[in-house]
């Protein structure tokens, strides 16, 4: 039986329950990557593509000691820098972007990161992603959505958008979710992906927005007589017309 679509006012009024309940459920919710300004964060980011954030922040633990302004980063030897970062995935690749971004940030704006989605964007192995992070956590500007796996994967879950691609998928986000929520709400849906609606195996039993959720392409859980739960046990709440 196909679900019935949702009017545009009923997502927005269950989009608010949704993001008062994550609220309450991950108050401290932050950017989990280890840095104490706009450059290390960059850096950071660029390193965690493909890669988990505790990888990344064993790396940069001893990177960052080595290497503190973007100068650094920018007359590094090659061979050097990547032997620093080799335990990242893709760690070649990165350390050439990394030292190509720093390189523009020397020559273009005095080897400080720029607070401008359109200024980072043209730096070497940003896009806007990373641009996003940065703004957000590093200078407290909700320029945009941050769509990892994470954000992608629930969005659909919980019916938010049908949208593929992270780039359709933030516009639609950046639609439903207030501007100056846009940064933490990222936050939230990543640690509740991360703590309880993992990819293969979501905890919708404890789940804090399950009344709320749809569970889109979540399979039902069944009895022991094998028989599906009621559909009716896993609909959201909807908002009244």
């Amino acid at each position: 039986m196909t679900r019935p679509a949702e009017s545009a006012k009923s997502t927005a009024s269950r989009l608010a329950k949704i993001i008062e309940a994550l609220k309450q459920a991950y108050p401290d919710a932050h950017c989990e990557l280890n840095f104490s300004n706009p450059l290390e964060l960059l850096v950071a980011t660029i390193l965690s593509a493909q890669c988990n954030d505790k990888q990344v922040n064993i790396v940069t633990e001893e990177l960052f000691k080595s290497y503190r302004t973007a100068a650094d980063y920018a007359q590094s030897d090659p061979v050097e820098l990547e032997h620093a970062i080799r335990r990242i995935g893709l760690y070649r690749n990165k350390a050439k972007n990394i030292r190509a971004c720093c390189q523009k940030l020397v020559e273009r704006h005095g080897g400080k990161v720029p607070d401008s989605l359109e200024a980072l964007i043209e730096l070497d192995g940003v896009g806007r992603k990373t641009a996003n992070v940065v703004l957000g956590n590093a200078f407290n500007l909700n320029s945009g959505v941050v769509v990892d796996t994470h954000v992608a994967r629930l969005s659909a879950r919980l019916g938010l958008t049908r949208e593929k691609t992270p780039e359709k998928i933030e516009q639609a986000l950046m639609k439903l979710v207030p501007r100056d929520e846009w940064a933490m709400f990222s936050h939230w849906l990543i640690w509740h992906g991360r703590r309880r609606c993992f990819a293969r195996s979501p905890d919708c039993g404890n789940c804090e927005i399950q009344k709320f959720c749809p569970r889109i392409g979540v399979p039902e859980p069944k009895h022991k007589s094998g028989t599906a739960k009621s559909a009716q046990n896993s609909k959201p709440e909807m908002a009244e017309e």
